[in-house]
């Protein structure tokens, strides 16, 4: 397993990445746009475009959200409560911080979750 902070900062610097790239993906299709027909009903490629710049939009605000959860879990790291479970107060297993480092509950309040 990877260090807690280590891992946070890595996944971190990962997410600034991706947000910049999105950001820039983004920009990239608005302006794109502002040059072509405003009718997207008549447009054959105006579809395309909204669907295209939805679809980044969308990728853009989870990597926000997860930014902001790599922030909590800073958070609680140095507080100490980094790695126990909000729900049921048990550990969260170290192979499911490494793979999910702002996760905040265990596998098995996961998966009570997701029924």
């Amino acid at each position: 397993m990877t260090d807690p902070p280590v891992r946070l900062a890595e996944r971190r610097t990962e997410t600034l990445h991706l947000i910049e790239t999105l950001s820039r993906q983004l920009d990239g299709i608005i302006e794109s746009s502002t040059h072509t027909a405003n009718d997207d009903e008549h447009d054959p490629e105006g579809v395309t475009i909204a669907y295209e710049r939805a679809q980044v939009a969308g990728l853009l605000d989870q990597a926000r959200t997860e930014l902001r959860a790599l922030d909590t879990a800073a958070d609680r790291l140095a507080a100490g409560t980094y790695g126990v479970c909000e729900r049921c107060g048990g550990p969260i297993a170290p192979e499911r911080l490494d793979a999910l480092p702002a996760t905040t509950t265990c596998i098995t309040c996961a998966n009570r979750r997701s029924r």
